[in-house]
């Protein structure tokens, strides 16, 4: 498909630069029942159905953007991708500054060795610490690698260090949030759980790669970056049995969605995982797992806005985020949110 066949106008000042407080106010637009319907997050509990299983990713955001020098240049890097105890890849601004076996420094105690450099700024950095080490390092000289359209200053913002964390975070090594979950709060969870709505997690650590534009004319030539996934057997089994006690699986973001649907087999079963993915999700695409999706206003021309088109139609979601812009939503990580009616699903009249 052409990619322009996503483009669409969106003004400055929709695009959130602070998240609402409390988060559960945000605004939802629900597109679910055939509808389209204003309302905020904290209602979500009486949309869902007692059973429904909610499946959210729990990931945990690392400080990976670091600002350092090779001899007297300054340079900045973004960790993308771990490939080891030590090795990280990172996209490099500027990166012709760097080659390989040329020497990136943070801090005296905090160094990196380029052992590779590709196309598009990507280099290998091979830091002189390693496992909790480097962590405890990047939480020491690193700030929070928010998207490109946040404006902020060089150093980061303090708070976005508690911000741009969702409740759900445990395991490191996510460089950019899983934002659909920055909207739950311990009020929304207990809510939920009220209802009898299950609640699970499983874990994609988020690329830098996803605020990459598409740079290609056709979403054939587009290449996804690849994320490492784990789904534990136990959570498969309930995703199975909640949907053959028909229950619903509702998938709180994409990154959630697109790891559920690379578990799946082609009758819809989801099966364990752990592994990486670079499943790329465009209209045509038959959803074998997820019913309802919770996900944040997208990116012009994204690999998630098309995500979202193929998830409820793409005329459907052209209106919606017509009406979106047009009410004054709030797009992107810090925004606003809708939820989603699955429309091409495995199994599903058409």
């Amino acid at each position: 498909m052409k990619v322009d066949l996503f483009d669409f106008d969106l003004p400055r000042d929709c695009i959130a630069e602070h998240p609402v407080s409390p988060r559960h106010n945000a605004r939802m637009l629900d597109l679910t029942g055939g509808a389209m319907r204003d309302r905020i997050v904290r209602e979500l509990p009486d949309i869902l159905r007692p059973g429904d299983l909610l499946i959210s990713n729990d990931t945990r955001v690392i400080p990976a953007r670091l600002f350092g020098k090779r001899g007297d240049a300054k340079i900045e890097v973004t960790l993308h991708k771990q490939e080891g105890l030590a090795q990280w890849r990172a996209f490099a601004k500027p990166a012709k500054k760097l080659r390989i076996g040329e020497v990136f420094r943070v801090a005296d105690d905090f160094e990196a060795e380029v052992m590779d450099k590709q196309e598009g700024g990507e280099v290998l950095l091979r830091f002189n610490v390693a496992g909790a080490d480097l962590i405890a390092a990047l939480e020491k000289y690193g700030v929070m690698p928010l998207p490109p359209y946040i404006r902020r200053e060089a150093g980061g913002d303090d708070q976005d260090r508690h911000d741009y964390q969702t409740i759900f975070a445990q395991h490191d090594g996510a460089v950019a949030a899983p934002t659909a979950g920055l909207h739950f709060t311990p009020e929304l969870l207990a809510d939920l759980d009220a209802r009898g709505i299950k609640r699970r997690t499983i874990t994609l650590h988020v690329g830098a790669g996803t605020f990459l534009p598409v740079k290609v004319d056709d979403t054939d030539d587009h290449k996804m970056h690849a994320e490492w996934g784990s789904i534990s057997p136990e959570i498969a089994d309930l995703i199975n049995q909640t949907h053959a006690d028909g229950g619903r699986v509702i998938a709180v973001g994409t990154t959630s969605l697109r790891l559920l649907e690379s578990a799946a087999r082609e009758d819809g079963v989801v099966e364990p995982f752990s592994a990486e993915t670079d499943i790329f999700i465009t209209p045509g695409y038959r959803f074998r797992v997820v019913d309802v999706l919770l996900t944040n206003f997208h990116l012009p021309k994204s690999t998630l806005f098309m995500l979202v088109s193929a998830f409820a139609g793409y005329d459907r979601m052209k209106a919606a985020y017509a009406h979106a812009i047009d009410q004054k939503y709030r797009f992107y990580s810090y925004g606003d949110c809708s939820l989603l009616e699955c429309a091409n699903k495995v199994g599903k009249a058409q």
